[in-house]
């Protein structure tokens, strides 16, 4: 009863909770909240030092006892504790500026995009998480499902939707129709597997030790997946040789390109598979409609036109497409009917 009288004050909230970063979307409001999906923790005092963006500040400048920590890999809970810790920090950052919630303990009804490919336990890892965070009732909605809706894709009708939603951990590639999908297909091959292909480049070709933070600059200041003008680009990074003294180079474009292609191949191939799956009915509508690209990992320049020359279908990118998952998941938390056609069960 009490639950049910706290659920009044409290606003429904959406989360896509990424990989790399969780986005938070209000009811009536919008996304009121982008962070990196990072934890600092003090093992001395077993106590959470800083999450989001004041815990990524941290990455790699930290004492040995402090353990600056990612709970979700590949798109799903790997540190269940402090996966909790992380979202009860963003439910409560969300709630505060509605002044009577100080009051009370908000418990809002969640909404939560995971993707497509995630076992029972994950799910109930996922649900157990947000509801020990102080959700009064959780939904879970597969990542591809939400881009499509914030992408603006038909999907209650009868016809084929391809997405392709690239996050930090998995790339989600489905085709939907009738408010469900029909086909579906997930890798564990993202944003971070462009990171760490970077990386691993840099320290063979340049003999260069770069960070993750460093990888991610330089993947989206030069990273591209088809010849361009962004081959020619250059830019001066900074890490350490062999013996950890701190040395800087001048890298191109066009060899970040390279550095990115299996990773790119990894996704392209992908896509075929899914599209190998889709019934020719619905294979028809792709050729009219083309493919739409979400995610953060769509922003990679060219990627659009790699895949459209190895399937041979349109392919567009969705408008702001990094936070396509958050505002599909918001525009179901306008309609419960909606929401319980389209939730995992």
């Amino acid at each position: 009863m009490f639950s049910s009288i706290m659920g009044i004050f409290s606003n429904d909230i959406g989360i896509d909770l990424g990989t790399a970063n969780t986005l938070v979307f209000v009811k009536g409001k919008g996304i009121v909240l982008t962070e990196p999906s990072i934890v600092a923790i003090d093992r001395k005092r077993d106590k959470v030092l800083a999450v989001g963006q004041e815990a990524k500040k941290m990455i790699g400048k930290t004492p040995s006892y402090i353990d600056v920590i990612r709970p979700l890999k590949d798109g799903v809970i790997a540190d269940f504790d402090v996966t909790q810790e992380m979202l009860k920090y963003f439910i409560r950052k969300v709630h505060k500026h509605i002044p009577f919630l100080s009051i009370f303990k908000p418990r809002p009804r969640v909404i939560v995009g995971v993707p497509s490919g995630i076992t029972e336990v994950e799910k109930r890892a996922v649900i157990d998480a947000v509801k020990h965070a102080g959700a009064r009732d959780v939904y879970l909605i597969a990542e591809p499902m939400a881009a499509a809706i914030g992408a603006g894709l038909p999907i209650t009708e009868p016809g084929g939707n391809m997405i392709i939603d690239i996050g930090g951990g998995t790339t989600e590639i489905a085709v939907i129709s009738l408010s469900g999908m029909v086909v579906s297909h997930s890798i564990r091959v993202a944003g971070d597997e462009m990171n760490e292909a970077i990386i691993q480049y840099l320290k063979r070709h340049h003999e260069i030790i770069i960070g993750e933070q460093t990888a991610e600059k330089i993947k989206i200041k030069l990273g591209s997946a088809y010849p361009s003008e962004k081959d020619n680009e250059v830019m001066e990074i900074g890490g350490v040789n062999r013996s950890n003294n701190p040395i800087s180079k001048t890298i191109k474009g066009e060899e970040i390109r390279k550095a990115l292609d299996d990773v790119v191949n990894s996704i392209v191939n992908a896509v075929r598979t899914a599209l190998e799956k889709t019934p020719p009915e619905l294979g028809a509508d792709l050729v009219e409609r083309g493919i739409i690209l979400a995610g953060g990992g769509a922003l990679l320049s060219g990627l659009d036109i790699r895949i459209r020359e190895e399937v041979d279908l349109p392919v567009f990118v969705a408008e702001d497409p990094f936070t396509a998952v958050a505002r599909g998941i918001g525009t179901a938390l306008n309609d419960i009917k909606l929401i319980k056609r389209i939730a995992m069960e």
